[in-house]
């Protein structure tokens, strides 16, 4: 899943990113408040992680603008302002969740994950297709009763499918998503990595539909 942070603090952007990047998350980030709107105008997140206190452009501005623009993925606010009032006014300008520094990087990945999930429609941290199940906490992916071992790539193919449930994804979204843009992967690289993954959860768990993209389901679901 890609994840936009936000932050104008080196030392705390590097911190987060690093812990993101460990959790699984395809990370991108942007310290100036101009360039994270702009960014988050023309390009597709899976959540955003916002500071408020930016150069440019403050983080209250942005998430009103992309709001009202439309933008729907999640966004968790990070703060070093923490009144109540704050908080209220970030909620009300469409934050889904709220975190005031200073604060606990187990916390920070534990809210992202959540909005995540409600996002995706499953207020659980386990995602359920029939027998697959995918717990996004610990990153782990199974069928039935067996753990299926799953290459950080192939974990993500199968959260980001989770997290877009009954959704054809296209192999360029994909591609955007599981390996931000880098241009040693091509859509070949997609079509080897779902066989590999289909290889390990069954075949007929990520269907094909042709012209669209993929879709996770298959038997039970």
């Amino acid at each position: 899943m890609k994840i936009l942070l936000v932050e104008d603090d080196a030392r705390i952007a590097r911190n987060i990113a690093e812990a993101l990047r460990q959790a699984g998350f395809v990370v991108e980030t942007e310290a100036n408040g101009n360039e994270a709107w702009f960014k988050g105008d023309v390009n597709d997140y899976d959540a955003v992680i916002l500071d408020l206190g930016l150069p440019g452009l403050d983080g209250l501005s942005i998430l009103k603008r992309w709001r009202a623009a439309g933008r729907d993925f999640p966004i968790l606010v990070l703060t070093a302002r923490g009144e109540w009032k704050d908080r209220v006014e970030g909620i009300e300008a469409g934050a889904d969740d709220y975190l005031p520094k200073p604060f606990e990087m187990a916390e920070v990945l534990a809210r992202l994950r959540a909005i995540t999930r409600r996002s995706a429609g499953a207020a659980r941290p386990v995602l359920h297709f029939g027998e697959l199940a995918i717990d996004t906490r610990h990153m782990r992916v199974s069928v039935g009763d067996c753990t299926v071992a799953l290459t950080p790539h192939e974990y993500r193919l199968v959260s980001y499918l989770a997290h877009n449930p009954g959704r054809a994804v296209s192999q360029s979204e994909l591609l955007d998503h599981l390996y931000a843009g880098d241009s040693a992967y091509t859509t070949n690289s997609v079509e080897v990595l779902v066989a590999r993954v289909r290889r390990k959860i069954g075949a007929a768990r990520i269907e094909t539909r042709r012209g669209f993209g993929y879709v996770l389901g298959g038997p039970g679901t």
